[in-house]
């Protein structure tokens, strides 16, 4: 009779020790993934045009005035100083649209000026940046460029920490209504999956979660 209990008993241990390993499985295969639908590989816009933003520096040439060209920071505030030009709003516009607005101040003072723009450093507006945060190595807002991928994303910030679920990181999208896409950072820099690899939006947040087992 003893014996019987004792094989009874074994037997229920081995049985909660293999329920146990699988719930544990469980457990790890659903955190190795993301729960958001995959994010599209394709997402650029053809028609995306560059927006000047604070901190970005601008270069004006004026046509026959070298005295009034020259290059010039965009303030935290979205606005830009040069000679006979005060508080020039520039956030958002993009080179075209500014230089039209500097010739339109400028005819005040001078005869049908003609103005170039050209952007000399790129940081952009914050709605068109990107954030990278979590368990990035360097997590860090970068400026959007057309055709940027998630490889070159993570090229920039420096990979991922020890701790990282690279698997389970996400794209949340402002331009799609704060949707959330899961993203496979792991296959992508650990394994060279370049199916991993897609293409960012300006605005994109990668979060980057932190691996519990």
């Amino acid at each position: 009779m003893l014996q019987n209990l004792r094989g009874w008993f074994g037997f229920s241990s081995g049985l909660i020790r293999v329920a146990l390993m699988a719930c544990l499985g469980l457990i790890v295969a659903g955190c190795a993934s993301s729960s958001y639908a995959p994010a599209p590989a394709l997402a650029a816009s053809s028609d995306y045009s560059y927006r000047i933003g604070p901190g970005d520096t601008v270069n004006i040439v004026v046509w026959r005035n070298p005295e009034l060209s020259m290059s010039v920071p965009v303030r935290p505030d979205g606005k830009l100083a040069a000679p006979l030009i005060e508080d020039l709003p520039a956030l958002g516009k993009d080179p075209t649209a500014l230089a039209r607005d500097i010739e339109q101040a400028l005819g005040k003072f001078i005869r049908d000026p003609v103005v170039t723009v050209i952007v000399t450093q790129f940081v952009g507006p914050y709605s068109e940046q990107i954030r990278v945060v979590g368990e990035a190595a360097k997590p860090q807002v970068l400026p959007y460029k057309q055709k940027m991928t998630l490889l070159d994303v993570m090229i920039a910030v420096g990979g991922v920490t020890d701790f990282a679920d690279g698997n389970g990181a996400s794209i949340l999208r402002a331009s799609d209504g704060n949707k959330q896409y899961g993203v496979r950072i792991k296959d992508l820099v650990k394994r060279g999956d370049v199916s991993a690899n897609v293409e960012m939006k300006p605005g994109d947040v990668l979060i980057i979660p932190r691996s519990w087992f």
